[in-house]
């Protein structure tokens, strides 16, 4: 590794440390703001409560047959009012292979999903508990409708109901659906009741083995109940997700709503920060993301025809929920009578290659660093052959290991090629000494630089060659940064003292914060760092044998970015910072073979036997010299005024 290499790299680690020191303070700035605009609408909430419309107006909360007292003097048919039951609290329950699926009855929409098989983190020496989406009571899907006498109804309001079982068990490789109605009220001879031949019908699809849950939206001779404009209705689906890993900050962080448009292009709002988004154009799909899960809703054969998304942050000290998410949609429905919109639900792991099945973009939620270089590495190279290990059954740690012995072998003429370059400008030491020598004076700088530049010309030495195979690491390198804390895989997967690679591993619990550090100590991240400064320390006294001249302020820093990526590191995955680990080990290896094996007397007899051969001055030299000539004829001039 050169100077050139080291100032490439400590430019890069200059942007990346103050692009986190901007975005701290920017993150500070916009929690002032979420504060004071949380306390401004919930000042507008409170005075919005006695207006909120539940079942319609003037019947709200009625049973029926006080609705039927009070519809005595009332025109036939009850337009604003939907039929509650005598059991109004009913709870229809769907226990497939994978999930028990949980459904209200007041609002007929899913209300919890807990799996079967995967669970929340929990700590150590408590019980395990299986993970559950969209359990918090804000929980909500429901539509807005105008009836005909322009009253409002809600229909998360409604009472829906089934003439199917309460309880639906579904065996390996089944499907049922499940039909809840929710009927308007209709009153005959002074006595209100349900109107049978007309409702607005969800029709549920479950399959015992898929995540995938059919949703479907009828409506049935509702037009003399509806107001007969009706183009369009609108899908509001509120959700708070809650936390279901070990490092909450971290899972909040990566909490956001995606969604695809008519391009097909997949986007998402702030993962940061408070946003929202108006659409006046079709959009297929939205979901609401946490960092392992995800819960999507497709449109089938047609679009939204438009939507308002919207995602709220909760404060850090709230360890339970993560953000408030809304999506509006906008859907047609023309008929009233026989109409008809079809949805998928997808509520399970946001997990790439079961995505990927689906043919979407959905596995676009996964953070691969699709705006770049970096998804094609992981998309084409990493994740094929991290699948490709997991089928042999092989434990997570052991795949990590396989895969990095994999990249370094891959990557290994690029670290020959690198060590080759530092070995060259190693074994000029000699001629760099003289130079050193020959011009001690600061004022010499420029004529010793265009001294060291024809040196290195003259014996076929470019020393940028180190730098070039650096900078094609680096694609790699964070590719990597990116895949494994988004790798569903290494989720609640131990290995060694590590009970979760996909989270950091706690050694020791402080019990108090260190600024930059955290409240615990992450083993892997610790021998990380002292490998680095291990490797840091015998490149430096490589480079040193050869180049002796090399600024003291550069190592002081080289031995500073293994001390800050401590402290950036400490909360990353276990599974990135055991990655790093690998690589360094690694490379401490290939640095002695390639020690042993590069026979350095016989490079300095080449490059020797480069400096005695005639050499050409290019024009990019002429040039230089030209400078130089001009730099000190003015540096001359300055001396007699002086």
């Amino acid at each position: 590794m050169d100077k050139n290499t080291i100032v490439g790299l400590l430019l890069m680690f200059a942007l990346i440390l103050g692009f986190s020191f901007w975005n701290s303070n920017q993150q500070k700035k916009r929690e002032k703001e979420r504060q004071l605009t949380e306390q401004a609408e919930g000042k507008q909430k409170e005075k919005q409560a006695d207006s909120v419309v539940v079942d319609s107006i003037g019947n709200a909360g009625q049973s029926v047959p006080a609705a039927a007292e009070s519809s005595q003097n009332q025109p036939v048919q009850a337009q604003g009012s939907f039929y509650i039951p005598e059991e109004k609290d009913s709870v229809y329950q769907i226990k497939t292979q994978i999930a028990t699926y949980s459904i209200s009855g007041k609002g007929g929409y899913i209300n919890r999903v807990e799996f079967n098989d995967i669970y929340k983190y929990t700590p150590k020496n408590e019980p395990k508990k299986k993970l559950v989406l969209h359990d918090d009571p804000s929980t909500r899907v429901t539509m807005e409708l105008m009836m005909k006498d322009q009253s409002r109804v809600m229909t998360h309001n409604c009472h829906f109901i089934s003439e199917q079982p309460n309880l639906i068990q579904l065996s390996d490789g089944k499907t049922t659906t499940l039909s809840l109605k929710a009927y308007p009220l209709i009153g005959v001879d002074s006595v209100v009741g349900p109107d049978k031949n007309s409702y607005i019908e969800y029709l549920y699809t479950f399959t015992s083995d898929d995540y995938r849950v059919g949703f479907q939206i009828n409506m049935v001779n509702m037009e003399s109940y509806l107001y007969p404009n009706t183009q369009s209705l609108t899908l509001q689906w509120h959700v708070v997700p809650h936390a279901a890993e070990k490092n909450v900050k971290m899972e909040r962080t990566l909490t956001s709503i995606y969604y695809m448009d008519n391009l097909d292009k997949v986007d998402n709002l702030s993962e940061r920060s408070n946003d929202k988004k108006d659409f006046n154009s079709d959009i297929k799909w939205v979901s609401f993301k946490q960092q392992f899960f995800t819960s999507v809703v497709i449109a089938d054969s047609l679009h939204f025809s438009a939507a308002h998304l919207a995602v709220e942050s909760y404060k850090e000290e709230d360890s339970v929920r993560l953000r408030k998410m809304d999506a509006h949609l906008n859907f047609p429905i023309t008929n009233l009578n026989q109409g008809s919109f079809a949805m998928t639900f997808y509520m399970g792991p946001n997990q790439y290659k079961l995505l990927k099945e689906y043919d979407m973009n959905l596995e676009q939620q996964v953070p691969l660093g699709w705006s770049f270089l970096l998804h094609w590495i992981n998309r084409l190279a990493v994740i094929p052959v991290f699948n490709w290990l997991e089928s042999y059954g092989l434990s997570y740690g052991l795949i990590i290991l396989i895969l990095t012995i994999i990249l370094k072998i891959v990557l290994l003429p690029i670290a020959y090629k690198t060590y080759m370059s530092s070995a060259k400008m190693r074994v000029l030491k000699p001629e760099i000494e003289e130079l050193n020598v020959r011009y001690p004076k600061p004022e010499d700088a420029m004529k010793k630089q265009q001294a060291t530049m024809t040196l290195y010309k003259s014996a076929g030495v470019n020393p940028m060659a180190g730098c070039l195979p650096v900078l094609l690491q680096m694609p790699i390198l964070i590719a990597m940064f990116r895949f494994f804390p988004s790798s569903y895989e290494l989720r609640q997967q131990p290995f060694l003292w590590a009970e979760d690679l996909s989270t950091y591993d706690s050694v020791l619990d402080f019990g108090f914060n260190i600024p930059f550090y955290g409240d615990h100590v992450s083993l892997f991240c610790l021998l990380m760092t002292i490998a680095t400064l291990v490797y840091t320390w015998l490149n430096n006294k490589l480079m040193s044998a050869g180049n002796p001249d090399q600024m003291k302020m550069m190592k002081v820093m080289m031995y500073l970015m293994p001390i800050m990526f401590l402290g950036i590191f400490n909360n990353f995955a276990s599974g990135l910072t055991y990655y790093y680990l690998l690589v360094n080990l690694i490379t401490f290896l290939q640095m002695f073979i390639f020690r042993y094996a590069v026979n350095e007397e016989k490079i300095r007899a080449k490059l020797k036997a480069n400096m005695l051969k005639p050499k050409k001055k290019s024009r990019w030299q002429q040039k230089m010299d030209e400078m130089l000539k001009q730099q000190q004829q003015l540096q001359q001039k300055n001396n007699k005024r002086k």
